[in-house]
């Protein structure tokens, strides 16, 4: 499986951008779950959200609860980041982490390469 991670960019505080996580790879693929995780310069790589197919709640950091919102699209096989009202400490680079299974690797945990998303104040 490779992912492919788009929709990072620059924004103005208070605007939106949606991150993209597309896999491809095989032909059959089921989504378990998708996790995104952010780092900012200087500092440690944070959970931001999670979104599952099956069991709990979509999870969301306190700094994004309200603001983002996590999503799959089984059918397009890619995972999505809604950002809305963007604030300047939301600035990092931004991870996909999905749980993916395929028939030949059972259920993976893979990671996307980083977007940048720079948020203006």
């Amino acid at each position: 499986v490779q992912l492919q991670a788009s929709g990072g960019g620059l924004a103005q505080a208070g605007g939106s951008l949606r991150l993209s996580c597309a896999a491809s790879g095989s032909t059959f693929m089921v989504w378990n779950h998708i996790a995104w995780y952010r780092q900012a310069p200087g500092k440690q790589r944070e959970f931001v959200a999670k979104f599952s197919r099956v069991g709990p709640a979509p999870a969301y950091a306190d700094s994004v609860q309200g603001r983002f919102s996590a999503s799959i699209d089984y059918t397009e096989k890619t995972g999505y980041l809604q950002m809305n009202n963007l604030k300047p400490e939301d600035t990092a680079v931004y991870c996909c982490a999905p749980n993916i299974y395929t028939r030949t690797q059972g259920s993976v945990d893979y990671w996307g390469q980083g977007t940048q998303v720079t948020v203006s104040s």
